[in-house]
């Protein structure tokens, strides 16, 4: 019988040794639905729960998308916070929520330490986010949020010509929309339907519906809304 999980071999690029992690095979990737900020919900197993790979000689954690190079600054600093103090331990079996909270946090580590650009630091606070919701912790969930928003504002600002800027705007938009910045939500949704230089049609009609969304949430709670959701009806 095909196993769901089965194991890569990756170098190390802090202490050079190689060592096992496993990732999901693609057919058991069973996803039964996804939420407006692209959180995948599966069926069976989770491969977000596999992303991170963690050295168990050092404990340098980290996905695919970390850079490979370090300064020897960032070499020093991780010696001192990490490796120094790093007890070997494998993360190559089976995990559970708590393991992959760890490795979530190790490599939120990790990347501040190595200076890793804001789009790889947000995608792991959306990634922590996402962990507590599929926990129901809606507390913790508001507070990895508000930390990934934050990195999307500087990758905006900071990267914002080199990257898909419709996805980018829309998370902006739904993150403030969950964060309860409605507001601030309808600014992006607006921008991007009203762009004419944006042409991710699926971007657009995503704004669209989460601005209908958004409108409903502010009459929900009797919040006054602003002139141009005035006139929709």
């Amino acid at each position: 019988m095909v196993e769901p999980l089965y194991e890569i071999s990756v170098n190390c690029t802090f202490c050079d040794n190689t060592f096992k992690t496993m990732k999901v095979r693609p057919s058991f990737k069973k996803a039964t639905k996804t939420d407006a900020d692209f959180c995948v919900h599966y069926k069976d197993i989770n491969p977000d729960y596999y992303i991170v790979r963690i050295c168990p000689y050092c404990g340098y954690a980290h996905t695919e998308n970390f850079a490979d190079n370090w300064k020897s600054a960032q070499r020093e600093a991780f010696h001192e916070k990490i490796a120094k103090n790093w007890t070997m331990r494998s993360f190559s079996g089976e995990r559970t929520w708590e393991d992959t909270l760890q490795s979530y946090k190790l490599a939120l580590v990790s990347a501040q330490i190595k200076e890793e650009k804001s789009r790889v630091v947000a995608g792991l606070l959306h990634h922590l986010a996402w962990l507590y919701r599929g926990k129901g912790d809606w507390e913790q969930e508001k507070r990895f949020l508000a930390f990934a928003l934050e990195e999307y504002v500087h990758v905006f600002e900071n990267e914002g010509m080199d990257l898909n800027n419709a996805r980018l705007m829309f998370l902006m938009g739904e993150l403030n929309r969950r964060l309860g910045h409605f507001n601030e939500a309808v600014k992006w949704f607006s921008r991007i339907i009203n762009d004419r230089k944006i042409m991710d049609a699926a971007m657009i009609r995503a704004s669209r519906e989460q601005w209908i969304v958004t409108r409903e949430d502010m009459l929900a709670i009797r919040m006054e809304l602003p002139d141009e959701m005035k006139q929709a009806t």
